[in-house]
Protein backbone atom coordinates (compact mmCIF):
# COMPACT_ATOMS: atom_id res chain seq x y z
CA UNK A 1 0.00 0.00 0.00
CA UNK A 2 1.31 3.44 -0.94
CA UNK A 3 1.85 5.74 2.02
CA UNK A 4 0.77 8.99 0.39
CA UNK A 5 -1.02 10.05 -2.77
CA UNK A 6 -0.78 13.72 -3.65
CA UNK A 7 -2.55 15.34 -6.58
CA UNK A 8 -1.82 18.63 -8.31
CA UNK A 9 0.09 20.54 -10.94
CA UNK A 10 3.85 20.46 -11.42
CA UNK A 11 5.55 23.05 -13.61
CA UNK A 12 8.88 23.74 -15.16
CA UNK A 13 10.68 26.52 -13.28
CA UNK A 14 13.36 29.01 -14.18
CA UNK A 15 15.37 31.08 -11.73
CA UNK A 16 17.55 34.09 -12.38
CA UNK A 17 19.86 35.78 -9.84
CA UNK A 18 18.61 39.24 -10.84
CA UNK A 19 15.66 40.84 -12.65
CA UNK A 20 14.37 38.49 -15.34
CA UNK A 21 14.08 41.31 -17.89
CA UNK A 22 17.86 41.69 -17.91
CA UNK A 23 18.38 38.14 -19.17
CA UNK A 24 21.54 36.23 -18.36
CA UNK A 25 22.07 32.83 -16.82
CA UNK A 26 18.99 30.96 -15.60
CA UNK A 27 18.54 27.68 -13.75
CA UNK A 28 15.97 25.21 -15.06
CA UNK A 29 14.17 22.88 -12.65
CA UNK A 30 10.65 21.84 -11.66
CA UNK A 31 8.25 23.26 -9.10
CA UNK A 32 4.81 22.65 -7.65
CA UNK A 33 3.56 22.41 -4.09
CA UNK A 34 2.19 18.86 -4.30
CA UNK A 35 5.21 17.51 -6.19
CA UNK A 36 7.53 19.23 -3.69
CA UNK A 37 5.78 17.42 -0.85
CA UNK A 38 6.04 14.16 -2.78
CA UNK A 39 9.80 14.57 -3.19
CA UNK A 40 10.15 15.51 0.47
CA UNK A 41 8.34 12.36 1.59
CA UNK A 42 10.31 10.16 -0.80
CA UNK A 43 13.60 11.53 0.54
CA UNK A 44 12.42 10.73 4.04
CA UNK A 45 11.91 7.10 3.03
CA UNK A 46 8.18 6.89 2.31
CA UNK A 47 6.30 5.45 -0.63
CA UNK A 48 4.56 8.34 -2.35
CA UNK A 49 2.75 8.83 -5.62
CA UNK A 50 2.15 12.13 -7.41
CA UNK A 51 -0.81 12.24 -9.81
CA UNK A 52 -1.26 15.05 -12.29
CA UNK A 53 -1.18 16.07 -15.93
CA UNK A 54 1.75 17.37 -17.98
CA UNK A 55 2.02 18.32 -21.61
CA UNK A 56 3.51 16.13 -24.32
CA UNK A 57 6.53 18.40 -24.37
CA UNK A 58 10.07 18.65 -23.02
CA UNK A 59 9.08 20.41 -19.76
CA UNK A 60 6.63 17.57 -19.14
CA UNK A 61 9.39 15.06 -19.74
CA UNK A 62 11.61 16.97 -17.30
CA UNK A 63 8.95 16.73 -14.58
CA UNK A 64 8.49 13.00 -15.09
CA UNK A 65 12.23 12.37 -15.09
CA UNK A 66 12.88 14.50 -12.00
CA UNK A 67 10.15 12.87 -9.95
CA UNK A 68 11.20 9.36 -10.96
CA UNK A 69 14.81 10.18 -10.08
CA UNK A 70 13.67 11.28 -6.63
CA UNK A 71 11.80 8.03 -6.04
CA UNK A 72 8.27 9.33 -6.59
CA UNK A 73 5.74 6.99 -8.23
CA UNK A 74 4.54 8.61 -11.49
CA UNK A 75 2.32 5.88 -12.87
CA UNK A 76 -0.73 8.16 -12.63
CA UNK A 77 0.82 11.07 -14.50
CA UNK A 78 -1.05 11.72 -17.75
CA UNK A 79 0.41 13.45 -20.80
CA UNK A 80 -2.17 15.70 -22.46
CA UNK A 81 -1.90 15.95 -26.22
CA UNK A 82 -2.14 19.51 -27.45
CA UNK A 83 -1.71 21.07 -23.98
CA UNK A 84 1.43 22.70 -22.62
CA UNK A 85 3.21 22.18 -19.33
CA UNK A 86 2.96 25.32 -17.24
CA UNK A 87 6.02 27.10 -15.96
CA UNK A 88 6.92 29.49 -13.19
CA UNK A 89 9.69 32.08 -13.14
CA UNK A 90 11.53 33.24 -10.03
CA UNK A 91 13.68 36.34 -10.23
CA UNK A 92 15.18 38.80 -7.76
CA UNK A 93 14.26 42.43 -8.45
CA UNK A 94 16.08 43.47 -5.27
CA UNK A 95 18.29 41.77 -2.65
CA UNK A 96 16.36 39.32 -0.45
CA UNK A 97 13.20 39.73 -2.53
CA UNK A 98 11.96 36.91 -4.78
CA UNK A 99 9.35 37.71 -7.43
CA UNK A 100 7.20 34.89 -8.81
CA UNK A 101 5.57 34.92 -12.25
CA UNK A 102 3.20 32.15 -13.35
CA UNK A 103 2.51 31.05 -16.92
CA UNK A 104 -0.08 28.34 -16.43
CA UNK A 105 -3.51 29.54 -17.66
CA UNK A 106 -4.96 26.71 -19.75
CA UNK A 107 -2.05 24.42 -18.95
CA UNK A 108 -2.12 20.62 -19.07
CA UNK A 109 -2.34 20.60 -15.28
CA UNK A 110 -5.68 22.39 -15.42
CA UNK A 111 -7.23 19.47 -17.34
CA UNK A 112 -7.08 17.16 -14.31
CA UNK A 113 -10.31 15.14 -13.99
CA UNK A 114 -12.22 13.57 -11.13
CA UNK A 115 -12.18 10.18 -12.84
CA UNK A 116 -8.39 9.92 -12.90
CA UNK A 117 -8.14 11.02 -9.25
CA UNK A 118 -10.59 8.32 -8.22
CA UNK A 119 -8.71 5.77 -10.33
CA UNK A 120 -5.47 6.57 -8.52
CA UNK A 121 -7.12 6.37 -5.10
CA UNK A 122 -8.77 3.05 -5.91
CA UNK A 123 -5.58 1.48 -7.23
CA UNK A 124 -3.27 2.71 -4.46
CA UNK A 125 -5.40 2.68 -1.30
CA UNK A 126 -3.01 5.19 0.34
CA UNK A 127 -2.81 5.97 4.03
CA UNK A 128 -2.92 9.69 3.29
CA UNK A 129 -4.24 11.89 0.49
CA UNK A 130 -2.54 15.28 0.40
CA UNK A 131 -4.18 18.21 -1.40
CA UNK A 132 -3.64 21.95 -1.62
CA UNK A 133 -5.75 25.00 -2.30
CA UNK A 134 -3.78 25.65 -5.48
CA UNK A 135 -5.13 22.95 -7.79
CA UNK A 136 -8.84 23.83 -7.34
CA UNK A 137 -8.00 27.32 -8.60
CA UNK A 138 -6.75 26.09 -11.97
CA UNK A 139 -10.11 25.28 -13.60
CA UNK A 140 -13.65 24.11 -12.89
CA UNK A 141 -12.68 20.53 -13.73
CA UNK A 142 -9.63 20.66 -11.45
CA UNK A 143 -11.79 22.02 -8.63
CA UNK A 144 -14.27 19.18 -9.08
CA UNK A 145 -11.40 16.68 -9.27
CA UNK A 146 -9.97 17.79 -5.93
CA UNK A 147 -13.37 17.83 -4.24
CA UNK A 148 -14.21 14.36 -5.57
CA UNK A 149 -10.82 13.03 -4.49
CA UNK A 150 -11.27 14.38 -0.95
CA UNK A 151 -14.80 13.02 -0.63
CA UNK A 152 -13.86 9.62 -2.06
CA UNK A 153 -10.80 9.29 0.16
CA UNK A 154 -12.68 10.26 3.31
CA UNK A 155 -15.45 7.77 2.54
CA UNK A 156 -12.82 5.04 2.09
CA UNK A 157 -11.19 5.84 5.44
CA UNK A 158 -8.15 7.58 3.94
CA UNK A 159 -6.89 10.54 5.97
CA UNK A 160 -7.12 13.74 3.91
CA UNK A 161 -4.70 16.60 4.52
CA UNK A 162 -5.07 20.07 3.04
CA UNK A 163 -2.52 22.85 2.73
CA UNK A 164 -4.41 26.11 2.09
CA UNK A 165 -1.55 27.59 0.03
CA UNK A 166 -3.56 30.57 -1.21
CA UNK A 167 -2.34 32.13 -4.46
CA UNK A 168 -3.85 35.56 -5.02
CA UNK A 169 -2.82 35.56 -8.69
CA UNK A 170 -4.97 32.51 -9.31
CA UNK A 171 -8.20 33.57 -7.61
CA UNK A 172 -9.77 35.94 -5.13
CA UNK A 173 -9.95 35.26 -1.41
CA UNK A 174 -13.73 34.97 -1.71
CA UNK A 175 -13.49 32.28 -4.41
CA UNK A 176 -10.80 30.47 -2.47
CA UNK A 177 -12.89 30.53 0.71
CA UNK A 178 -15.87 29.05 -1.13
CA UNK A 179 -13.82 26.17 -2.56
CA UNK A 180 -12.08 25.46 0.73
CA UNK A 181 -15.44 25.41 2.47
CA UNK A 182 -16.52 22.61 0.14
CA UNK A 183 -13.41 20.61 1.01
CA UNK A 184 -13.38 21.02 4.79
CA UNK A 185 -16.00 18.36 5.63
CA UNK A 186 -13.66 15.70 4.24
CA UNK A 187 -10.39 17.00 5.72
CA UNK A 188 -8.59 15.55 8.73
CA UNK A 189 -5.59 17.91 8.91
CA UNK A 190 -5.37 21.53 7.79
CA UNK A 191 -2.10 23.39 7.21
CA UNK A 192 -2.37 27.16 6.95
CA UNK A 193 -0.24 30.22 7.50
CA UNK A 194 -1.48 32.77 10.00
CA UNK A 195 -2.75 35.08 7.25
CA UNK A 196 -4.72 32.29 5.55
CA UNK A 197 -6.90 31.30 8.49
CA UNK A 198 -9.66 33.78 7.64
CA UNK A 199 -10.23 31.84 4.40
CA UNK A 200 -11.47 28.91 6.47
CA UNK A 201 -14.18 30.76 8.36
CA UNK A 202 -15.00 34.11 9.94
CA UNK A 203 -14.53 32.91 13.50
CA UNK A 204 -12.63 34.94 16.10
CA UNK A 205 -10.83 31.74 17.06
CA UNK A 206 -10.42 30.01 13.67
CA UNK A 207 -8.50 26.98 14.91
CA UNK A 208 -11.08 26.22 17.58
CA UNK A 209 -13.85 26.74 15.03
CA UNK A 210 -12.25 24.27 12.62
CA UNK A 211 -11.90 21.68 15.36
CA UNK A 212 -15.55 22.14 16.26
CA UNK A 213 -16.47 21.57 12.61
CA UNK A 214 -14.72 18.19 12.51
CA UNK A 215 -11.13 18.92 11.49
CA UNK A 216 -8.86 16.83 13.74
CA UNK A 217 -5.61 18.83 13.45
CA UNK A 218 -5.00 22.48 12.60
CA UNK A 219 -1.35 23.29 11.97
CA UNK A 220 -0.59 27.01 11.74
CA UNK A 221 2.76 28.23 10.45
CA UNK A 222 4.31 31.65 10.95
CA UNK A 223 7.76 31.43 9.36
CA UNK A 224 10.53 32.50 11.70
CA UNK A 225 7.94 32.87 14.48
CA UNK A 226 7.46 29.09 14.56
CA UNK A 227 4.35 26.93 14.26
CA UNK A 228 1.39 25.74 16.34
CA UNK A 229 -0.60 22.52 16.26
CA UNK A 230 -4.14 22.59 17.61
CA UNK A 231 -6.15 19.45 18.40
CA UNK A 232 -9.00 18.56 20.74
CA UNK A 233 -6.33 17.63 23.25
CA UNK A 234 -4.78 21.09 23.32
CA UNK A 235 -2.21 23.21 21.50
CA UNK A 236 1.54 22.84 21.01
CA UNK A 237 4.17 25.35 19.87
CA UNK A 238 7.33 24.63 17.90
CA UNK A 239 9.89 27.43 17.49
CA UNK A 240 11.62 27.78 14.15
CA UNK A 241 15.17 26.46 14.08
CA UNK A 242 17.95 29.04 13.72
CA UNK A 243 19.34 28.78 10.23
CA UNK A 244 20.78 31.03 7.53
CA UNK A 245 18.03 31.57 4.97
CA UNK A 246 19.23 31.28 1.39
CA UNK A 247 15.85 30.84 -0.33
CA UNK A 248 12.50 30.70 1.48
CA UNK A 249 10.56 29.33 -1.53
CA UNK A 250 9.38 25.80 -0.78
CA UNK A 251 9.77 26.06 3.00
CA UNK A 252 6.06 25.47 3.59
CA UNK A 253 6.06 22.35 1.44
CA UNK A 254 9.13 21.06 3.28
CA UNK A 255 7.35 21.66 6.60
CA UNK A 256 4.32 19.71 5.40
CA UNK A 257 6.48 16.83 4.13
CA UNK A 258 8.23 16.61 7.49
CA UNK A 259 4.95 16.65 9.38
CA UNK A 260 3.33 14.00 7.19
CA UNK A 261 6.44 11.84 7.46
CA UNK A 262 6.09 11.88 11.23
CA UNK A 263 2.37 11.06 10.92
CA UNK A 264 3.24 8.01 8.83
CA UNK A 265 5.76 7.01 11.50
CA UNK A 266 2.99 7.33 14.14
CA UNK A 267 4.93 9.93 16.13
CA UNK A 268 3.19 12.19 18.68
CA UNK A 269 2.25 15.74 17.76
CA UNK A 270 5.29 17.34 19.36
CA UNK A 271 7.60 15.14 17.28
CA UNK A 272 5.57 15.88 14.16
CA UNK A 273 6.16 19.59 14.64
CA UNK A 274 9.84 19.05 15.40
CA UNK A 275 10.43 17.03 12.22
CA UNK A 276 8.43 19.55 10.19
CA UNK A 277 10.51 22.43 11.54
CA UNK A 278 13.75 20.58 10.79
CA UNK A 279 12.67 19.82 7.22
CA UNK A 280 11.70 23.44 6.65
CA UNK A 281 15.00 24.67 8.04
CA UNK A 282 16.94 22.33 5.74
CA UNK A 283 14.99 23.53 2.72
CA UNK A 284 15.62 27.26 3.21
CA UNK A 285 19.36 26.65 3.32
CA UNK A 286 19.51 25.94 -0.43
CA UNK A 287 18.21 27.49 -3.63
CA UNK A 288 15.19 25.86 -5.24
CA UNK A 289 11.74 24.62 -4.31
CA UNK A 290 12.84 21.10 -3.38
CA UNK A 291 16.60 20.77 -3.87
CA UNK A 292 17.34 21.31 -0.17
CA UNK A 293 14.75 18.83 1.11
CA UNK A 294 16.42 16.53 3.65
CA UNK A 295 16.86 12.80 3.94
CA UNK A 296 16.52 11.15 7.34
CA UNK A 297 20.31 11.28 7.67
CA UNK A 298 20.23 15.04 7.06
CA UNK A 299 17.68 15.91 9.74
CA UNK A 300 20.05 15.72 12.75
CA UNK A 301 22.70 17.91 11.08
CA UNK A 302 21.05 21.13 12.22
CA UNK A 303 21.88 20.24 15.82
CA UNK A 304 25.53 21.01 15.05
CA UNK A 305 24.82 24.68 14.39
CA UNK A 306 26.12 26.74 11.51
CA UNK A 307 29.67 27.06 10.26
CA UNK A 308 30.76 23.54 11.22
CA UNK A 309 32.83 21.36 8.91
CA UNK A 310 32.04 17.66 9.34
CA UNK A 311 35.26 15.76 8.67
Amino acid sequence: MTGVLTIGEAMASIRTPGPLRLGGTAQLSVAGSESNVAIGLARLGHEVCWAGVVGEDQPGALIRRTLRAEGVDTRFVRSAAGAFTGFVAFDQPAPDITRVSYHRAGSAGSTLTAAECVAALTALSPELLHLTGITPALSATAREAVLTAARTAHTAGVRVTLDVNHRERLWSRADAAAALGELLPWVHTVFASQDELDLLGPAERPAADLLARGVAEVVVTAGAAGAHCHTSGGSLFQPALPVTVVDSIGAGDAFVAGYLSAVLDALPHADRLARAAAAGACCVGAHGDWEGLPTREDLPLLRHGSGLALR
